[in-house]
């Protein structure tokens, strides 16, 4: 079906979270050990913050010549991401990181951090809708 919900994408795992003060040393581990493509930065409250991802940490780190070992994740995260809630749909979801140039989107409901999908989440279905809709507004 190409017309999951949110939910269906999200229950799979528990987003990786870190606190602002934390270094990129440390959330660049925790990407490594869990085989991910970003951590998200939340307050003491589990509200979402930011984002930090392996593209943040080339060019706002290893770029700008920053040690991963004392720079904190305020200073480098994406501040106050896209997010979309559990009710919207999956294409909607992939329309939105195509749309915008991005990989991840947390899924955030009431102000409470509910989970993450990246591309990798979607089926074949989905990028294919994505397709078709784009080639029609290329012949409007």
């Amino acid at each position: 079906m190409t017309d999951r919900p949110m939910q269906e994408i999200i229950v799979r795992r528990t987003p990786v979270t870190l606190g602002p003060d934390a270094t990129v040393q440390q959330a660049c581990a925790e990407m490594r050990n869990h085989r991910i493509g970003a951590v998200l930065v939340t307050d003491e409250r589990d509200r979402l913050l930011g984002i930090f991802t392996g593209r943040d940490a080339i060019c706002r780190m290893l770029a700008e010549a920053r040690d991963p070992a004392t720079t904190p994740l305020r200073e480098v995260m994406t501040s106050n991401p896209e997010t979309l809630g559990p009710r919207h749909r999956a294409i909607e979801a992939l329309r939105l990181m195509c749309d915008c140039g991005f990989r991840h989107l947390p899924v955030v409901e009431d102000g409470r951090l509910l989970g993450i999908v990246s591309r990798g989440d979607f089926r074949g279905g989905e990028y294919a809708r994505l397709e078709d809709e784009s080639h029609l507004w290329e012949r409007i």
